[in-house]
């Protein structure tokens, strides 16, 4: 073919060289300058020089040259293709020489140029590419695009895959945006074949590696070993060290003696640090790791002479209800049960008398080296005051109390810090009361009489009312029974009615039957009446009181009286008739039979 070319070009140059009378112009300028039989053999001999140019296929190509815009790729045609740099961008290793895969587009677009893509010769066969990956669990480069919500976009052979954020790495990820830009080993973990979606993962190699590594590290760990690390992860729980490429745990209790709110109080990120293998299990993969293992247990350093009795300081660490955790060394820590925080026998919770951050002073009370306990006293450090009870508060003395506690059976009163009594309901008021509320509230100031003591329980009795009058002695004072006194009939009921006196908050009540009028009616409320006093019940603060009483006994003391001067006259009448004589008699009995003859 290239020898019939180049006898045709021969051909050709003759003809340019002919004399100037016999060259063909018509022929030359109609463009056929090889004559017009052989110009159609010479097109078709060039044609078969060329590659076969097919559209919407893609070939193999070779790149010629690459600039920071443009790769310059050549399939075998009359012009080489000019691809955008971009898409190649998930090869950052891409040199003159490398074969690459184009789709042709046009053969020949209006400036004569060939246009050829390699992203749509990617997209045309990445999905099998991909399908492939996936079945032979082979590693994939993919270029990392642009972070979105909840992990990054990866180019895999032209298809946009889905990286989670947990599936970046296996230590957590702080900055998303140093993966954007690069070129990846990636897994394919998952293809959705309705919607062609696909997940990669970089974690699920890293793993991999580090599974091999940690095979290999726990089949030299030994129990008490030491190692280096560097931490990874801190948690509220503990803290994550990477012991290079395997991931140890220290529990938040194994890395301090002392007591810690959070990890972060005794390391940092990034950190290196030396731990001690506690425990690691081969099956689960895990190894427990310890720091405060590293150091003497504080127990062992403490202060051998310091004894039972002695005196310690130190920093509330935890509160409970039943008590107080006071740290005196560092890993130290002795327990302030809430009974021997104060001698208030009130004090039920510690979180009312100390809380987190206290430094205290307190008394060793019981010290066990071998369990390492120890147990604190508080009220140890101040004088009891139930020692001297009794002195200081004799029974019958009038003191001061503050009330502190309200209760349905009576108030608790504090007499001073430590002293504290209890006036029943009974002793709080001379009146009947429901409950102590309606007289006293908690923080009250009140007078109080010391009425016994229970030394042996720490008990007081108290009284109140007993500091005031008695009312009832004024009751009695001014109602004696017998006397009659002028009251309202206030409230009526079927049994009988409550009388009320004015000028006095005593009341009386008289029963239905004692409420009947002279006139034979009832009393009604309202009414004022003049009543009787009957009966006063000191025990239940009653006066028992009658209007009937105030009129049927004048009409009984009247019929006593015409009683009392009958008898009297009888009695004068039987005199008369004792000092009668005989004489009398006779004369008595002639004067009878005169008249009897009617003289």
């Amino acid at each position: 073919m290239a020898e019939n070319l180049e006898k045709e070009t021969q051909k050709a140059v003759l003809n340019a060289s002919v004399a100037p009378e016999e060259f063909d112009w018509a022929a030359f300028e109609g463009g056929d300058v090889y004559g017009s039989e052989n110009k159609a053999e010479i097109e078709a001999a060039y044609d078969q020089t060329l590659s076969k140019v097919v559209e919407n296929e893609v070939v193999e190509g070779e790149v010629t040259a690459i600039n920071k815009r443009e790769v310059t790729v050549s399939i075998g045609g009359k012009s080489e293709g000019v691809i955008s740099a971009p898409e190649f961008r998930y090869n950052p290793d891409l040199k003159v020489g490398d074969k690459v895969e184009v789709y042709v587009e046009n053969a020949e677009d209006k400036k004569g140029q060939l246009v050829i893509s390699h992203k749509k010769a990617r997209a045309l066969k990445s999905w099998d590419r991909v399908n492939e990956a996936y079945n032979n669990n082979e590693i994939v480069k993919g270029f990392v695009k642009t972070r979105t919500k909840g992990g990054m976009i990866v180019d895999v052979f032209g298809i946009e895959a889905f990286l989670p954020g947990s599936q970046i790495d296996i230590k957590p990820i702080r900055d998303y945006d140093a993966y954007v830009n690069q070129t990846i080993d990636f897994k394919i973990v998952k293809i959705n074949q309705e919607f062609r979606n696909v997940v990669v993962s970089h974690k699920a190699l890293l793993e991999a590696e580090q599974e091999q590594k940690r095979a290999e590290l726990i089949s030299k760990l030994e129990k008490g070993q030491i190692l280096e690390g560097t931490v990874k992860n801190i948690t509220n729980y503990g803290v994550f060290v990477d012991l290079g490429g395997v991931d140890g745990l220290i529990h938040i209790t194994d890395l301090s003696w002392g007591r810690i709110n959070h990890p972060e109080e005794v390391v940092s990120l990034d950190e290196k640090i030396k731990v001690v293998v506690l425990d690691f299990n081969e099956q689960q993969k895990r190894i427990a790791l310890g720091l405060k293992q590293l150091t003497a247990h504080p127990w062992d350093n403490l202060d051998p002479n310091l004894k039972v009795g002695d005196t310690v300081k130190g920093k509330v660490v935890l509160i409970a209800d039943y008590g107080a955790f006071v740290e005196v060394e560092p890993g130290v820590e002795g327990l302030i049960h809430v009974s021997e925080m104060s001698w208030s026998p009130r004090l039920h919770s510690a979180q009312e008398f100390l809380k987190v951050g206290d430094e205290v002073e307190a008394q060793i009370l019981t010290l066990d080296r071998e369990n390492r306990k120890m147990s604190l006293g508080l009220k140890q450090l101040t004088a009891n005051p139930w020692e001297s009870i009794r002195e200081k508060y004799p029974v019958g003395s009038q003191q001061k109390a503050t009330v502190r506690n309200i209760t349905n059976f009576g108030v608790f009163a504090e007499l001073e810090d430590g002293v504290e009594g209890l006036i029943h309901i009974s002793d709080l008021s001379w009146n009947k009361i429901k409950h102590p509320s309606e007289m006293l509230a908690p923080g009250d100031v009140i007078d109080v009489m010391i009425l016994d003591f229970d030394e042996a329980n720490h008990k007081l009795s108290l009284g109140h009312k007993q500091t005031l009058p008695n009312p009832w002695d004024l009751v009695e004072k001014n109602f004696p029974v017998g006397s009659v006194v002028e009251g309202t009939v206030a409230n009526v009921t079927d049994k009988g009615a409550v009388i009320s006196f004015e000028g006095s908050e005593a009341e009386g009540f008289a029963y239905s039957r004692d409420l009947v009028k002279e006139d034979g009616k009832q009393a009604v409320a309202g009414e004022k009446l003049p009543f009787k006093v009957v009966e006063l019940r000191r025990s239940t603060r009653r006066i028992l009181v009658s209007h009937v009483r105030t009129y049927a006994e004048v009409k009984e003391k009247a019929v006593a009286a015409e009683a009392e001067n009958t008898k009297k006259a009888v009695k004068k009448v039987n005199a008369s008739v004792e000092k009668t004589t005989l004489g009398d008699i006779d004369a008595l009995a002639a004067l009878k039979e005169k008249l009897e003859k009617g003289e």
